[in-house]
């Protein structure tokens, strides 16, 4: 009993270290544009038959006097992520675009690795290329680069400012050239059937798993940044309570070391 004792408490305090890790990250990325809180989804490692008996002594451990099971343990067995909608903030930036609702901009590396991400705090360098301010291309509905000028032009005089420059909900981009409109690229937005297969590689950009399919539900907005999902008196909260629970859970540890020394103790009197 001693030993599932520690066995239950030892699995306990595994579980608390890799939830107090999910919580420092989390609060690490609240100032993250378009990060998506992590969470741990746990399971019992262990489980112990329970029989009933008759005085000391279990007999027939069948069906019939099963009782059921007892946990000695739990362990975290998969990373998950939440994908609620971020809060809003409005910039002025035309280059800044925020999603509402769901899905994720697609975005391409300079060796054409593939990832997705919902921060839409966009960039345009000197090739008028739409970036990500680490220098990612932001691909199209047909998996294009996005280029933020007419094809027959070669440099932004088409347009004074980059208030000219229009991004609509459906993620249609547009030029207002002395009253006339140049329709450009179309802003890709893409989803997943099952959002617990992506992958997150850093910087609030995931790599999927699954099939990738086109969301009916989302508007892209303009001039907004999508901030992190992660509450910071919330991850605090969970800061204080998993620091409490693993402090228990020590005491427990220690009083099984006491009563295990008692006993071998005891043994050793009565071999003497």
């Amino acid at each position: 009993m001693i030993v599932r004792s520690f066995e239950s408490a030892a699995n306990g305090m595994l579980a608390l270290m890799n939830m107090n890790d999910n919580t420092a990250n989390n609060l690490a990325n609240v100032n993250t544009i378009g990060y998506k809180k992590g969470s741990l989804r746990f399971k019992d490692v262990m489980q112990s038959a329970v029989y009933s008996q008759e005085g000391s002594i279990i007999r027939n451990m069948n069906e019939n006097n099963y009782l059921g099971s007892l946990s000695v343990g739990s362990q975290s067995m998969q990373y998950t992520h939440d994908f609620s909608q971020g809060a809003l903030t409005k910039t002025s930036n035309p280059y800044d675009v925020a999603i509402e609702g769901d899905g994720f901009f697609k975005i391409q590396d300079i060796d054409g690795n593939i990832s997705y991400t919902r921060n839409g705090s966009f960039v345009v360098d000197r090739g008028y290329w739409l970036k990500t301010k680490q220098g990612e291309f932001v691909l199209d509905v047909n998996n294009r680069r996005i280029r933020m000028l007419p094809e027959d032009m070669e440099d932004e005089t088409v347009f004074r400012d980059r208030k000219d420059i229009v991004i609509a909900e459906n993620g249609n981009i547009e030029i207002n050239s002395y009253n006339q409109k140049i329709p450009l690229q179309t802003i890709g937005i893409y989803d997943f059937s099952d959002k617990d297969d992506l992958f997150e590689i850093g910087d609030a950009k995931f790599v999927p798993r699954d099939i990738i399919n086109n969301p009916e539900k989302f508007s892209i907005q303009q001039g907004m940044l999508e901030l992190s999902n992660s509450n910071v008196i919330q991850e605090m909260i969970n800061t204080i309570n998993t620091s409490r629970n693993y402090e228990s859970l020590t005491k427990v540890v220690s009083t099984n070391s006491d009563m295990l020394t008692t006993a071998v103790s005891v043994g050793r009197i009565r071999t003497a």
